[in-house]
């Protein structure tokens, strides 16, 4: 694992985001130095799963070697895909796989059988545990500040937390959107950090010209968390709530479905009702991948910097 973080640009993976990331997201995070991700669910059909790992795979083979990239598979128990999307992902190999909705065991000896690392999406320290003990390689701690499905925790407080007990593979995600907080969690003990909203309006996400608008429109004050929409508490743009005919502070649970399988009506209202996190104000144009990673590494240099500067200036208080 250690030789995959040495690899990146920048200690970031661009999050998993339903109906946003597909193949020109992720390999636009590979070949600007980060990891991007996908959920397998963006895929109506195993034939399209495997076509975009097969371009996936071949765009980020590069002499012989693959850049890192990761997968996100949904292993609860109604996601009656499971088994034909793993033996997709043996077959092409991408070294991380993400987890969701569900335990990992379900992938991890598929998973570990080609020298693959599997990690968990968790929202709370139980889960994390559970995750731990069930043999995950690394936990990706979904906290406060999350767009779409989010959790309660700090980041800094559930990094902290979770490092009390698992030393493997640890990734933050919720409300970072820029180099300074990056450089904040691995500070705090993360390795890697997911950026989901950060990349909701670069120029190869999946999402409409509409939402990528309104990203780079809204700010934190547009945002909305409820459990009105699925029945888990989720971060919404009210804009979109609105235009939709919902009133943000009167949901009333009556459109609740978390089912996230392809085809069905629940997706209809993904498509419809838009999602983004606490990192909505840094969003402020419609961006190539490669120039949002740029941004990002200035950003982290300098916080580097600024953590130089204070350890000099101490030691000279100190002297």
């Amino acid at each position: 694992m250690r030789d995959l973080l040495n690899r990146l640009r920048l200690p970031v993976i661009a999050a998993p985001m339903f109906l946003v990331s597909g193949p020109e997201l992720v390999i636009a995070a590979g070949r600007a130095g980060i990891i991007g991700a996908f959920p397998t669910q963006n895929c109506r059909t195993a034939d399209e799963l495997d076509r975009w790992l097969a371009t996936i795979t071949d765009e980020l083979t590069v002499d012989g070697e693959t850049l890192p990239w990761a997968v996100n598979l949904v292993t609860h128990r109604t996601n009656t895909r499971l088994a034909d999307d793993l033996a997709l992902v043996q077959r092409y190999r991408p070294p991380l796989v993400v987890t969701a909705l569900g335990s990992p065991k379900p992938v991890l000896d598929a998973v570990h059988a080609y020298g693959g690392a599997v990690i968990a999406d968790v929202a709370d320290l139980p889960m994390a545990r559970k995750a731990a003990d069930a043999g995950a390689d690394g936990l990706a701690c979904i906290s406060a500040g999350a767009g779409g499905h989010t959790g309660a925790l700090s980041p800094f407080a559930f990094t902290t937390a979770v490092r009390e007990f698992f030393d493997g593979l640890l990734i933050i995600g919720g409300g970072i959107s820029d180099g300074f907080g990056i450089a904040g969690a691995i500070a705090a003990g993360a390795d890697l950090v997911y950026l989901g909203t950060r990349f909701l309006a670069a120029t190869e996400s999946l999402a409409v010209g509409d939402y990528k608008q309104m990203v780079v429109d809204s700010d934190i004050d547009d945002l909305i968390v409820s459990a009105g929409i699925t029945g888990t508490p989720a971060s919404w743009l009210r804009p979109s709530l609105v235009a939709n005919g919902l009133d943000p502070d009167a949901l009333d649970g009556s459109h609740r479905d978390r089912n996230y399988q392809a085809g069905d009506d629940a997706v209809r209202r993904w498509k419809d009702l838009w999602a983004a996190g606490q990192g909505l104000g840094t969003v402020t144009a419609i961006t190539p991948v490669e120039k949002i990673v740029t941004d990002l590494a200035l950003q982290y240099q300098l916080a580097a910097a600024r953590l130089d500067n204070h350890r000099s200036l101490e030691g000279s208080t100190h002297a």
